[in-house]
């Protein structure tokens, strides 16, 4: 299996469950259940499900060094990555993340940037690996400055080293830092540099500013758009609505790394759709990076495009679903 390497954002995710009719009301006690404390951000959810799914990956990060830190260290030891590559960095607290996800809705986030401030990328090795993902750059802001100068530049050093470049958006909240950015020239300036693209629907409205789109054709036309700034495969995911999957030409994918450029003529100009699968009451926290975990380890075992957006579609589907089966099963029964 070829090695990778998942850097970027990292924090707690601290998660009352909720029964559905909990509400702020000033100076009033209201009743939750209990309190779940686990790693969350791109790092421990891609990397811990790429490590999951059987890649061997090294998490490069940055956390506090108080005991938050110490307790997401101490989470992430037993989901088989590689945590050397994360830091304590001395003074600085961890990032967290407040999420309120009632029964049946979407969850939202109250998110502290923390340890996170300091990530600069200088730490990632291409060299040593074959793949290197970068998660949330709007979460980032040393990635994000100037815009998103630290982030070109850590994503030409991967690219020069003949790693295969990885990037995952996250929503940008209105009225923080981030949301000062002209997201699209940043995505203009960046995504030239960056093979596989896996955002949501929901990252790229928030950060275009765009009317979110009423149909499958223009969720479609969005990710072409993408296809078209310059990545050489774009990953779309839309919650409920499913996901889609878009290769560029030939040309392309040759230069797209050690990943995939021997491998350019067999994933060149795929267009595939896939419909969500999962039922019931639905875990929505961590299906996107669940996908693209998915996604990047059908690139790593050497699966062809089809193959490789099934295993994502099914990884996804197992998070949403709540399902405790391990997520290796993403893999064992994509053909069902």
């Amino acid at each position: 299996m070829w090695r990778a390497t998942v850097a970027g954002h990292i924090c707690a995710d601290l998660q009352p469950r909720l029964g559905g009719e909990e509400h702020i009301v000033p100076g009033a006690i209201v009743e939750v259940g209990p309190l779940d404390i686990r790693p969350g951000g791109s790092v421990a959810n891609t990397g811990g499900d790429l490590a999951a799914l059987g890649a061997q990956v090294l998490l490069v990060a940055d956390l506090g060094d108080d005991e938050l830190g110490s307790t997401v260290l101490r989470a992430l030891s037993p989901v088989g990555a590689d945590c050397r590559g994360i830091r304590q960095v001395t003074g600085l607290t961890t990032s967290y993340s407040l999420v309120f996800e009632p029964p049946g809705a979407d969850r939202s986030f109250w998110h502290h940037v923390g340890a996170n401030a300091s990530f600069d990328g200088s730490r990632v090795q291409p060299d040593a690996v074959d793949l290197v993902h970068l998660g949330y750059p709007a979460l980032l802001p040393l990635m994000y400055a100037d815009c998103g100068t630290g982030l070109r530049d850590v994503l030409a050093r991967i690219r020069e080293a003949g790693a295969t470049t990885s990037l995952d958006l996250s929503a940008v909240a209105p009225g923080s830092p981030a949301a000062q950015v002209d997201w699209r020239l940043l995505l203009h300036r960046t995504v030239p540099l960056v093979d596989v693209l896996s955002p949501s629907v929901d990252d790229l409205v928030s950060a275009l500013g765009v009317a979110r789109p009423k149909s499958l054709s223009e969720v479609r036309e969005l990710g072409l758009d993408l296809l078209g700034l310059g990545a050489a495969v774009v990953l779309l995911t839309n919650g409920a609505l499913g996901m889609h999957l878009f290769t560029a030409h030939q040309d392309r994918l040759s230069c797209a790394g050690r990943c995939l450029s021997d491998r350019a003529e067999t994933w060149s100009d795929r267009e595939l759709y896939l419909p969500a699968s999962a039922s019931g009451p639905l875990v929505t926290t961590g299906a996107g990076d669940a996908a693209t975990a998915g996604l990047l380890f059908g690139i790593l075992s050497g699966s062809g495009a089809e193959e490789a957006a099934v295993i994502a579609s099914r990884a996804a589907a197992l998070k949403v679903a709540g399902d405790k089966r391990p997520l290796r099963y993403a893999v064992t029964a994509r053909s069902s």
